[in-house]
């Protein structure tokens, strides 16, 4: 294993390097996951919101013509 430099301590520190970056991947992409989730609750909440005005708009307008 003569690679010209101590292959432990070198190994260990770019294990720490790789681990230390594959972390942050995690971080980011559950962070990401986390802004998606958050915006289709604030989709789904005003789509339920206009839905239900409609809904009774719809119902107090047939309620005047009957």
């Amino acid at each position: 294993m003569g690679t010209g430099h101590d292959s432990k301590g070198m190994g260990m520190s770019e294990q720490r390097d790789r681990l230390a970056r594959e972390r942050e991947e995690i971080t980011r992409r559950v962070a990401n996951f986390r802004a998606t989730q958050e915006k289709f609750e604030r989709e789904r909440e005003e789509y339920f919101a206009t839905t239900l005005e409609n809904a009774r708009n719809g119902y107090e307008r047939r309620r005047h013509w009957g």
